[in-house]
């Protein structure tokens, strides 16, 4: 019987290791004095003897590592691809990423700070190839993944923003950035054309075309907003001939809302997932593009 009860036990330990069924752990360390918990997918592919790539994917507000993880499929991806997939929690559900959102931003929260340090210690466990380090989000994550291009693009090589904006009133990128941006005409909550959307959050958005105008200017693109492809599902824009290749694509469809193109609906009621092009395929196409020079 002890035997037995002691078997249950293990197994029961076992089972809490993996907190997602995507088979990822949870990674946690103390920053500034704060006990800071991230979710983390290493594919069955990985042992060591090459480096891999990092993708750093940022909940939305009222989020979490798992719920973005089931949002994104990115997790599925990194099992296909053989990077690493890490999804960090914002303390209070969401990030200190500008004007938005909550008590992170109130109380003036640290979140660069930590995400450079996890960078570091990821980094010190696992080999990952500190070049292919990504940044990528969903709308207040969104928001995260701009303010880390702007405050840490010594480390960060490209990011992937969807469904946010950038919502900081002074960034400051040391080195150019790629960037490669989704969203739907239909997002009500973070409208491409700026100003305050029907979300939980009441702030104001800047416009999609102001903040390409900004960047293009970071990363020194001397082709502006060239129309790629416009049809009845999506239009795609790029800027280009940018300073150490850093481009931007701009990704956005007719359908869809404030949802991760082809993600799974995170809860009944939310917007259903535009249909029009894979964001995962695109996005991570364009990291293997784009390291860091």
């Amino acid at each position: 019987m002890k035997k037995i009860t002691a078997l249950f036990v293990l197994v029961a330990l076992l089972s809490a290791c993996k907190r997602s069924k995507y088979n990822s752990d949870w990674y946690k360390f103390t920053f500034d004095d704060l006990k800071r918990k991230n979710l983390i997918h290493v594919p069955d592919s990985y042992d060591g003897s090459e480096a891999v790539s990092l993708i750093l994917a940022f909940h939305g507000g009222f989020g979490s590592p798992v719920n973005i993880e089931k949002q994104s499929q990115l997790s599925l991806l990194s099992d296909q691809e053989g990077f690493i997939v890490c999804y960090p929690e914002g303390l209070h559900h969401a990030w200190n990423a500008g004007w938005c959102c909550g008590k992170p931003m109130r109380d003036n929260y640290d979140d660069v700070g930590m995400v450079s340090a996890l960078i570091d210690k990821l980094l010190d466990e696992y080999n990952i190839d500190p070049k292919r380090v990504y940044a990528t989000g969903m709308s207040n994550g969104a928001f995260m993944s701009y303010r880390l291009a702007c405050e840490l693009s010594d480390k960060i090589a490209a990011v992937a923003p969807v469904e946010g904006t950038m919502n900081i009133e002074v960034c400051n990128p040391s080195e150019p950035v790629p960037i490669i941006h989704f969203h739907s005409y239909m997002d009500t909550s973070v409208p491409y054309e700026g100003g305050v959307g029907d979300g939980p959050s009441d702030h104001y958005n800047t416009p999609l075309d102001s903040v390409f105008t900004v960047w293009s200017g970071y990363n020194g693109c001397m082709v502006d907003d060239t129309l790629i492809y416009s049809g009845s599902d999506y239009d795609h824009w790029q800027w280009k001939d940018c300073n150490n290749n850093a481009i931007i694509e701009f990704y956005i469809s007719h359908d869809g809302g404030h949802q991760w193109p082809m993600g799974v609906k995170p809860r009944k009621g939310a917007d259903d997932p535009s249909q029009a092009f894979n964001a995962n395929q695109l996005m991570w196409e364009f990291f293997q593009a784009h390291p860091k020079p």
